[in-house]
């Protein structure tokens, strides 16, 4: 564990928990995750910032053998097995018609979807922005209930859109494996850039 650090308000048991121990997962133990798990982990990060207030993500819980039949059969190979396994898959896509609830989500400003998202380009464009940002908060979310996640891009994105969403409206961004870490990573961490290799001052 990591001594505290003065500057962050985190302890260093929760910096490890949600950054400096925390590894992307392939293999998990069979104990189930709860869907009091999952209402927890959202109640966490819903709160999350988004443009205009507009959270844009939807999320299928896969859980029972036919669905993950489906999901499976539009996985990259590498990505079959462990997602078979997982004790939960959620999907994630984003709502390419956020904008109707605009109106309910940002009151104070009314007017925003026809001010700023008329036009379905710009809507579009925003969704899979703030969708993504939605996405890495959940990762988070998961991390801070004890769980690891097991994101992967490998997938039919139509395929997967049509079994689960409404193809035209919606658009899947990203498959997360949820569960208890089976065993240490497999490989050491990966470096990460340093601080001045990321940040310039002007």
């Amino acid at each position: 564990m990591h001594p505290p650090d003065p500057v962050l308000r985190l302890d260093g048991a929760a910096q490890d928990l949600l950054f400096r121990q925390a590894r992307s997962a392939d293999a998990f133990t069979d104990e189930p995750v709860s869907d009091a798990t999952v209402e927890a982990v959202h109640d966490l990060v819903k709160y999350g910032p988004t443009a205009f207030n507009q959270q844009p993500l939807r999320v299928v819980l896969v859980r029972s053998p036919e669905s993950r039949r489906r999901l499976v059969g539009h996985l990259a190979r590498g990505n079959r097995e462990k997602t078979a396994r997982a004790p939960l898959t959620a999907v994630l896509a984003v709502d390419r018609d956020f904008h109707t609830q605009l109106p309910r989500l940002f009151p104070a400003h009314p007017q925003v979807a026809e001010r700023h998202y008329a036009q379905r380009p710009v809507r579009e464009a925003s969704a899979v922005l703030n969708g993504a940002l939605q996405a890495a908060y959940f990762i988070i979310g998961v991390r801070a209930a004890g769980l690891a996640a097991g994101p992967m891009s490998g997938f039919d994105a139509d395929g997967v859109t049509k079994e689960f969403f409404t193809p035209g409206r919606h658009e899947v961004l990203i498959v997360v494996n949820i569960g208890r870490p089976a065993a240490h990573p497999p490989r050491p961490r990966g470096p990460r850039l340093g601080y001045g290799q990321v940040f310039t001052t002007v």
